[in-house]
C-alpha cells in the first residue's frame, strides 16, 4: 500500500508543478529504472544460484543469459518470464519486473496468464508450466 501512496503523492506533485525540471531533479531517486539488466541483477543477487544453473532452470542458453545480464540484449516477455521461473521469483517480483520492463503484467482473466500465475504461486518448474500450457492449447513460454 505504501508504494501506491508514494505514486499518488508523486502524481499530485507532478500535477501541481510549474517547473518540470525542478520536479525531475527533486524526485530523481523515485523514478523507476527501465534497465532490464539492472533490475534482473538486483533480483539475481538475492538468490543463491549460479548463472549456469539459472540458465538451465530458465531453459535459456548461458550465452544469451550473460548477454541479458550484461545489458547487451533485452529479453522478450516470454524469455523474461522464463528467467523469473529460473530465479524462482515471487508473483510480486515477476509482476514488478514485467511492469518495469514495459511488458504487460500477468492477468488472471487470460487462461495462459492464469496457468503462468499458478505456476509461480506453486513453485512449478518451467517445463511443468510449459507442459500445462501445451495441454491447454496455449502458447508455450519457450
Amino acid at each position: 500500500m505504501k508504494k501506491n501512496r508514494e505514486t499518488d503523492d508523486l502524481q499530485m506533485e507532478l500535477m501541481e508543478t510549474t517547473d518540470l525540471n525542478k520536479f525531475i531533479k527533486k524526485n530523481q531517486d523515485k523514478f523507476y529504472s527501465d534497465n532490464i539488466a539492472e533490475l534482473l541483477n538486483e533480483l539475481y543477487i538475492k538468490r543463491d544460484i549460479s548463472k549456469a544453473a539459472l540458465a538451465k532452470k530458465s531453459c535459456i542458453s548461458e550465452v544469451y543469459l550473460h548477454q541479458v545480464f550484461a545489458g547487451q540484449r533485452n529479453p522478450s516477455r516470454n524469455r523474461l518470464l522464463c528467467i523469473c521461473f529460473g530465479l524462482e521469483a515471487s508473483m510480486d517480483e515477476t509482476q514488478n519486473l514485467l511492469k518495469h520492463c514495459g511488458y504487460g503484467q500477468l492477468y488472471s482473466r487470460k487462461k495462459r496468464d492464469a496457468v503462468i500465475i499458478y505456476g509461480l504461486l506453486h513453485n512449478m518448474s518451467l517445463p511443468e508450466v510449459n507442459e500445462k500450457l501445451a495441454s491447454e492449447g496455449e502458447e508455450l513460454l519457450y
